[in-house]
C-alpha cells in the first residue's frame, strides 16, 4: 500500500504542483540512482536512465492508482529501463538471483522520507531553501561567463532546463558523453559545496549527492 505521503505527493503532481515534482526527485532520485548504477555499471548512462524512469512515471501518471506504491512503481520502471538501456548497448539482462531487488528496495523503510504533514514546510524555510539554489545556480553561470565557457553553459542548459540525456547532448554540441558526465558530475558538485557553504542540510537536495 502507498504511504499517506506517496499519496498526498502524487494528488500534489496531478494538480501542476512544481514542488511536488521538486519533492519526488528528492524523495526518491538517490536511491533510484544507486539502483540503476548497481545493474548498469556505465556511470555515464545511470543519470539518463534515471531521468527516463521519472519521465516515463510521468507518462502514466494518468493511469497510476495512488493506491498502489508509489516506490515499487517507481523501481518497476527503472527496472524496464535499465533492460532497454543494456539492450542497446549489446548487453543481454542478465537474471542474478535479485530480479525482485526493485521491489524489494520500493518496499524498504526509506528513512529519508517525510512525513505528509513536512511537506508543507514553513514559507519562510522554503524561500531560504529556494533563495540558496537559486543563488548557487547564478554563482554557477556566472563562472562559465566570466571564463567564456559558453558550449559548458549550453550543456547545463539542455541537461537541467530541458532535461536532454546525456548522449542527446554530446550529439548536439559535437561533445564525448564522458565529456558531458564529467560536467554534469562538477556542475553537482558546485552546487553542493555552495549549499554546503549556506548551511543547508543535505538531505533537502540528496539528487546532489555521490
Amino acid at each position: 500500500m502507498s504511504t499517506e505521503s506517496d499519496r498526498v505527493l502524487v494528488q500534489q503532481i496531478r494538480g501542476n504542483d512544481s514542488r511536488a515534482w521538486l519533492e519526488i526527485d528528492r524523495r526518491y532520485r538517490g536511491r533510484l540512482t544507486a539502483y540503476v548504477r548497481r545493474r548498469l555499471k556505465d556511470h555515464a548512462s545511470v543519470e539518463d536512465v534515471v531521468q527516463e524512469t521519472f519521465i516515463g512515471f510521468a507518462n502514466s501518471l494518468a493511469n497510476f492508482d495512488d493506491k498502489r506504491d508509489l516506490q515499487t512503481w517507481l523501481f518497476t520502471i527503472a527496472a524496464h529501463k535499465v533492460t532497454d538501456q543494456l539492450r542497446k548497448m549489446g548487453r543481454r539482462p542478465v537474471a542474478t538471483g535479485t530480479d525482485r531487488e526493485e521491489e524489494v528496495l520500493g518496499q524498504a523503510a526509506d528513512v529519508r522520507q517525510r512525513p505528509a504533514s513536512s511537506l508543507a514546510r514553513s514559507a519562510e524555510q522554503r524561500e531560504k531553501e529556494e533563495s540558496a539554489l537559486g543563488l548557487a545556480l547564478r554563482e554557477c553561470v556566472k563562472d562559465f561567463v566570466t571564463r567564456a565557457e559558453y558550449v559548458k553553459l549550453m550543456a547545463l542548459e539542455l541537461m537541467y532546463v530541458k532535461g536532454w540525456r546525456n548522449q542527446d547532448v554530446a550529439a548536439r554540441l559535437e561533445l564525448s558523453e564522458q565529456d558531458v558526465a564529467n560536467l554534469r558530475f562538477q556542475a553537482k558538485k558546485r552546487l553542493r559545496d555552495r549549499l554546503t557553504a549556506a548551511k543547508l542540510s543535505p538531505d533537502i537536495f540528496p539528487e546532489l549527492q555521490g
